[in-house]
């Protein structure tokens, strides 16, 4: 008698992301798409670290060395691909931005830095002041001078958070990727085939590859897993009440970033604020630090009143040992991948691509090759990759 055939699955890989931010939110939803099975495990909210509390800038203005600027412009790419495929992307604004110093001193910096960009192929375009008036006019043009005005017009923002959430639900819903909040992880043990995650909660998850997108925890000690050495510093951010504004485009005026944060709100940083506040934690909105930002504020856009400052929030930003992004294999270890950069916001879809692309698929990025782990961490045995 002929036996009947049994349609077996195939085996898909278990792969556990640590960290819900942007980057690993664009990890998880990269490699369930590849086919893998993925847990993500967050320490406490979605997004609720760097990502939740960023300027996110989409650019690559100023990256060096050539090859971290390559990887910016990928993301900035690849944020317009996603936008594509989501058809309506709520996250990305790829408004421009605009840039001006006002001390003279500064200009030569200036304009060697963007001739050096529009060598690399990037957009750059000098306005004039009349112009400016045209794109934003509620911007006081006497707060500019003479300064030389530089309009970018490739370059926008993300909602982070409404990035991070809208890239999971959409790893659930289409290839049932499973989340958990709320769970830091308390060991890894990566010394057999089947890796084991642990919570502090007592939850075990098992995986093939275990993928560390924890931004500036990467460097936490733990038992079994090789750390990320970092150098993350605090970052400030100040979020005005809604203002009768008609703000479009961020802009950059020395020290000062400035961007609309929808529903009329502003976001405002201040690279000085940034110096003065020694640790994390909450800020008056009424304090030194709020007036230092409402106040430069107010030079520029005069709608700006002296009470509008909503919120100001602290965060510690996720910044390698060297500055530049760390994605790879980890050696000394099997089955451990990091992806931890501070330029998130920009590459975050990019690089999400391009992990799934090495974990899941086996294929080899080169655009990382600058960027990997073993610059910081020396391999033990020949270990490092997947088994």
């Amino acid at each position: 008698m002929r036996k009947s055939l049994q349609w077996v699955p195939e085996k898909r890989m278990r792969v556990v992301v640590i960290g819900a931010g942007i980057i690993g939110s664009s990890v998880a939803y990269e490699t369930a798409k590849a086919g893998a099975r993925v847990t993500v495990i967050e320490a406490g909210k979605i997004a609720g670290g760097a990502s939740a509390a960023s300027f996110a800038w989409t650019n690559a203005t100023g990256k060096r060395p050539q090859s971290y600027f390559a990887l910016n412009v990928a993301g900035m790419r690849a944020h317009l691909d996603l936008s594509r495929e989501f058809g309506n992307a709520p996250w990305f604004h790829q408004t421009g931005s605009l840039e001006w110093y006002s001390r003279q001193e500064d200009w030569a910096a200036q304009q060697e830095n963007a001739d050096q960009m529009q060598d690399w192929g990037y957009g750059v375009e000098w306005i004039s002041k009349s112009r400016l008036a045209e794109l934003e006019p509620e911007i006081d043009l006497s707060a500019i001078g003479q300064s030389p005005i530089i309009y970018y017009p490739e370059e926008g923002w993300v909602h982070p958070v409404l990035y991070s959430a809208g890239l999971l639900r959409a790893a659930r819903e289409r290839w049932n990727a499973s989340v958990h909040a709320f769970s830091p992880v308390e060991t890894i043990d990566l010394s057999g085939e089947t890796k084991i995650v642990r919570t502090t909660k007592g939850d075990v998850y098992e995986a093939d590859v275990v993928i560390n997108c924890t931004g500036s925890w990467a460097d936490r000690k733990l038992d079994g897993v090789p750390s990320i050495p970092m150098a993350s510093n605090i970052g400030v951010l100040g979020f005005t009440l809604p203002v009768a504004s008609t703000l479009q485009r961020q802009f950059h005026m020395d020290d000062l970033d400035v961007r609309p944060d929808g529903a009329g709100r502003l976001m405002i940083h201040k690279i000085s604020v940034d110096d003065v506040v020694p640790e994390l934690g909450d800020l008056d909105p009424k304090g030194r630090e709020a007036g230092l930002l409402i106040d430069a504020v107010r030079k520029v856009l005069p709608a700006v009143q002296p009470d509008d400052l909503e919120s100001i929030r602290t965060t510690m930003r996720p910044i390698p040992s060297d500055r530049l992004t760390c994605s790879g294999w980890v050696p000394g270890v099997s089955g451990y991948y990091a992806a931890v950069t501070h330029s998130g916001v920009t590459i975050a879809p990019y690089l999400g691509k391009a992990v799934a692309d090495e974990v899941v698929r086996g294929h080899v990025h080169q655009s990382l090759a600058d960027f990997r782990p073993d610059r910081f961490i020396a391999a033990k045995n020949g270990m490092g990759q997947r088994s």
